[in-house]
């Protein structure tokens, strides 16, 4: 048992130091550590209200133009886009993570039974991941949120289902590697019961690959939700959120008012490229086949 601790322990301490040394790593990690404080502090560092409108004050530029009240500017309705980004952050945060929990919890559980019972039960839930492969992810949710009705909620449900299966292919992966190892073996030959042998020993060795994914996928599902609200299929009005900004914006991009499609796209681009440089610092840190090369 102290021996099994000391290699975690070895290995929880290469993974750190092969991440402190990957600069792109840090700086992913550094843009989501501001965008997870601006979500939980929106309330106090916003500097105005996101749905107050002032129909008097509409598509107002900002501190370019001498506007130290509104710094980035105003919508047609008056609202701060500054305000709107800040608590958008949040919008956005919160349903990348649910939306990937749902595809991670989904995706997981198909994948661990697939590759450890294989058989029957892996041919007919690789079929059903085939079937979902056919349509892109984005089509995907559209048919989803189409069936289930527009909302955040719903735009949450529906980007996690098409995330589950990636998550299965890549888990089930794993799992048939793990399953082929002596370790699984020896538990086998003593009883061990299969959902003992699960959660004991299959679960702990395929949780950094589900990890790594979920860091990964956030950012693209940032990216899908953003996708969803400028269709009008995700958060509705007057909620906060980028994509939705950015579709609200299509009718007075050319008027001249740049600044109402620039920032949340800036905010969605930054947001994404911060889990992505993350996710793939923390893949090549975990990996030690790829962190010999760094």
């Amino acid at each position: 048992m102290n021996e099994e601790i000391q290699i975690h322990e070895t290995f929880l301490s290469d993974s750190l130091k092969s991440l402190k040394k990957n600069k792109s790593a840090i700086l992913g990690l550094i843009i989501v550590s501001i965008l997870i404080v601006t979500s939980i502090l929106a309330p106090i560092i916003s500097p105005n209200d996101p749905i107050e409108q002032n129909l008097y004050n509409n598509l107002k530029p900002g501190i370019w133009a001498g506007n130290t009240k509104n710094i980035l500017g105003t919508d047609e309705f008056g609202r701060d886009i500054l305000s709107r980004i800040i608590y958008g952050a949040r919008v956005s945060l919160s349903v990348g993570v649910i939306a990937v929990i749902i595809g991670v919890f989904l995706g997981g559980i198909a994948g661990i039974f697939s590759g450890f019972y294989g058989g029957w039960i892996d041919n007919l839930l690789m079929r059903l991941t085939d079937i979902m492969f056919a349509l892109p992810s984005i089509l995907l949710a559209i048919v989803i949120v189409s069936v289930l009705g527009r909302g955040l909620s719903k735009a949450m449900i529906a980007i996690g289902i098409t995330y589950a299966p990636q998550i299965a292919r890549v888990v089930r992966s794993e799992t048939i590697v793990v399953r082929n190892s002596e370790y699984i073996e020896a538990a086998k030959a003593i009883g061990s019961p299969n959902l003992r042998t699960l959660r004991v020993h299959v679960l702990p060795n395929v949780l950094s690959v589900i990890i790594v994914y979920t860091t990964l996928s956030i950012g693209s599902a940032i990216l899908d939700a953003a996708a969803l609200g400028f269709l009008g299929l995700g958060a509705q009005p007057p909620t906060p959120e980028w994509g939705a900004m950015l579709a609200n914006s299509n009718h007075y991009i050319t008027g001249g008012y740049w600044w109402l499609a620039t920032f949340p796209g800036l905010a969605i681009l930054i947001s994404v490229l911060g889990f992505n440089l993350f996710g793939d610092g923390l893949r090549d840190a975990i990996d030690p086949r790829l962190r010999k090369k760094l």
